[in-house]
């Protein structure tokens, strides 16, 4: 059996990403989830943020890692010996960026597959920035993102929007979990 990369940014990790992620391991013997290190974006977490979230997140699956990259996707693929890279598919609009991508990896890697994995009709609609446009604006993320992510992001703009004492807004869940650091 292969091993997988799924590169991407989990700013923050969705539960549409983890049915990506949970399908997978059920196809590879080990699914990597790689977060990209983008400088040129300006992230709601940091990368080892997003690390933690997603290792409490896929806790559950004995077949994931999850570690960070720099630089070309096939060449962290190659590091790794990853024979694939695993995409997920929403809507239309991401299949045409994504075999774009898929061809110009393949250009660039002739030996790594990518496997596209329609998103489950439940989170078809749900990305990222849609999850923190809702939060940002007072909204519940409960329904899109697993709870110790939904607290962190309702943390995250409570600290912008009211200094650095956060309130969580009436949306967030009042429940204590474990969170590390």
């Amino acid at each position: 059996m292969a091993i997988a990369i799924y590169p991407g940014s989990f700013d923050p990790i969705t539960l549409g990403h983890i049915d990506i992620i949970e399908r997978g391991c059920k196809l590879f013997e080990k699914t990597i989830v790689a977060v990209l290190r983008n400088p040129n974006k300006s992230p709601l977490f940091t990368v080892e943020e997003r690390l933690q979230q997603i290792r409490i997140s896929t806790a559950h699956l004995s077949n994931v890692e999850v570690d960070s990259f720099e630089g070309l996707t096939v060449n962290y693929a190659r590091i790794r010996s990853a024979q694939v890279l695993l995409r997920g598919l929403r809507v239309l609009s991401d299949f045409e960026m994504e075999l774009q991508m898929a061809h110009t990896n393949k250009t660039l890697a002739a030996e790594i597959e990518t496997v596209f994995l329609a998103t489950s009709k439940e989170y078809s609609f749900l990305s990222s920035s849609v999850v923190k446009e809702i939060a940002r604006f007072g909204g519940s993320i409960d329904h899109f993102v697993p709870q110790h992510v939904a607290l962190d992001i309702y943390k995250c703009y409570a600290k912008t929007q009211h200094g650095q004492n956060p309130t969580l807004p009436e949306t967030a869940p009042r429940v204590n979990l474990p969170h590390p650091n």
